[in-house]
């Protein structure tokens, strides 16, 4: 019998298609035309900019829709001070510091974490966050300290890892908790009106775990519509047909594109386990963005003692930092300019030497720009 399944390789095909791009352009192109204003959509996630730069996608629309580059990088909305936590606590006597790989390369105030391992510190880069278990077990008079980062993507990851570790007794294993949430710096956006958003391709990974439902207040609240988008350029194309028919019918609503692996409700099962371990923080300052109430998770205080926040707290720098002052990842965060309109961009910011938290992660809209639009 011969074999009918998609293989991974198929899939991507599929998605990517030429022809079907193409159609869906023909399609985007008729259905503009009915617009009454120039649509501006903010794609939140950094995994949508570098499919929008590396495939062409803005020279496939017309004119009267453009997009605007949200906060949608985990690394890039990370404040100097929080990166100079990470530095201090790879200084430390006896700890070893693991985190995500783009982590490393981030600057910090006055350094990052790549230059205090070159200096001697013991600085782990991860493939998992279960890595850190092997870690602590493999060094047992040692402090492993967790640097924590991501949206709710990664979020559940942190919640199993540390369910794991106190199911098998491993005790020397603290957490800098940095996981920030999506939906807050949204409203932010719209309530500041500098960007002047009419639409939002919604991120795909981070609807997994948190469901469609999280944008209703964007319909209820602004009258923007929202569709949750796939990664692939074909999804990209069609979530933007999509959001064009709500505009053209004036009928705002949240919709899924990515029905392949997004429900309005999430993933329940994955939010019950956050929900077990962590809680919304007061406020949490963002790169570009400044304090956003509730917009940040923390570890609970049952669970304090292995706070690294609290447990190393006296060694722990305060100070809030601004940006490089020829940096304007900033502005690029609040929609309100792009990595070409900087003066250093690919001269004296590059991913190799980066001035700024944008240029260094793989998701950064200056390291899209630098890669797809030179």
């Amino acid at each position: 019998m011969e074999n009918t399944e998609l293989t991974l390789k198929d899939l991507y095909f599929k998605f990517r298609d030429s022809e079907t791009i193409k159609n869906l352009a023909k399609l985007i192109k008729k259905e503009a035309k009915k617009l009454n204003e120039p649509m501006r959509i903010m794609e939140i996630c950094g995994g949508h900019t570098h499919t929008i730069m590396k495939y062409g996608i803005k020279q496939l629309l017309p004119e009267n829709i453009d997009f605007i580059h949200g906060p949608g990088c985990p690394v890039c909305v990370m404040p100097k001070e929080r990166i100079d936590h990470a530095i201090e606590l790879a200084k430390q006597d006896g700890v070893i510091l693991a985190t995500l790989g783009d982590m490393i390369r981030v600057p910090g105030s006055k350094s990052s974490l790549a230059k205090v391992r070159a200096e001697g510190a013991d600085v782990r880069a991860l493939h998992s966050t279960l890595d850190v278990l092997k870690i602590a077990k493999e060094n047992p008079n040692k402090k492993v300290v967790f640097f924590a980062i991501g949206f709710e993507t990664t979020t559940p990851m942190t919640a199993a890892l540390i369910k794991r570790a106190f199911s098998e007794g491993v005790k020397n294993i603290y957490y800098h908790i940095n996981h920030v949430l999506v939906p807050p710096p949204m409203r932010t956006i719209m309530n500041s009106g500098e960007a002047k958003i009419n639409a939002f391709i919604g991120p795909s990974h981070v609807s997994v775990i948190i469901g469609a439902k999280s944008y209703e207040f964007l319909v209820k609240d602004y009258n923007t519509p929202v569709v949750v988008a796939g990664f692939e350029p074909v999804d990209v194309m069609e979530s933007i047909l999509m959001l064009i028919r709500q505009k053209i019918t004036s009928k705002p609503k949240v919709e899924i594109q990515y029905k392949r692996a997004t429900t309005y409700d999430g993933n329940v099962l994955a939010q019950k386990m956050i929900d077990e371990f962590m809680e919304v923080r007061e406020t949490f300052r963002w790169r570009g963005l400044g304090d956003i109430a509730k917009s940040a998770l923390k570890l609970k205080d049952e669970y304090a003692e292995f706070d690294a926040e609290r447990v190393f707290a006296d060694v722990l720098p305060n100070e809030i930092i601004d940006d490089h002052k020829l940096c304007i990842c900033g502005e690029i965060l609040r929609g309100l300019k792009k990595p070409s309109d900087c003066k250093v961009f690919a001269t004296a910011c590059t991913p190799s030497n980066p001035l700024g938290s944008c240029m260094v992660s793989d998701e950064g809209a200056c390291n899209a720009y630098y890669r797809y639009a030179r």
